[in-house]
């Protein structure tokens, strides 16, 4: 089962006009209003052929998600079987639908990333369904930050 955890206060705090003015407008519209990409959209979607890299928050940069942990869900966005670190990530829980999910976060900058399901394969059996637009990826060798989603 998960551990239900509070919204903790963020340690990158901005206004809206300055997340705005940072953020592509897809990126916003995920990270600061909780919106959801369409499926399959997302060049992060299926892994890295090398499997290396790190995934960051499009928002603040933190270091979120490690390429090697991505796996192909099948459900259109990228998902990952557990964060790069485990206070990496924030999760609460999301009432927006009938049913209520488990959402992830930006630990650093609050920004909303996607939901976490009990679903996914071994080793945790978790499956962290994130928008791609709320990445950035830093493959070894690039300037980091020079993902998409910037």
């Amino acid at each position: 089962m998960f551990r239900r955890r509070s919204r903790p206060q963020p340690e990158v705090v901005r206004s809206d006009a300055e997340w705005r003015a940072s953020l592509d407008p897809e990126a916003y519209r995920v990270l600061r209003r909780a919106g959801t990409e369409a499926p399959r959209s997302s060049p992060y979607e299926h892994p890295p052929a090398d499997r290396a890299g790190t995934y960051r928050c499009a928002g603040c940069g933190a270091e979120l998600f490690r390429a090697a942990d991505q796996f192909d869900s099948g459900t259109g966005w990228p998902s990952f079987t557990a964060p790069a670190a485990a206070d990496a990530v924030g999760t609460h829980t999301d009432f927006t639908l009938l049913l209520p999910r488990r959402e992830a976060s930006c630990a650093r900058c609050g920004g909303h990333l996607g939901h976490v399901f009990a679903d996914g394969p071994v080793p945790t059996g978790r499956r962290w369904c994130i928008n791609g637009a709320a990445l950035t990826l830093d493959e070894p060798g690039a300037p980091r930050g020079a993902g998409p989603a910037k």
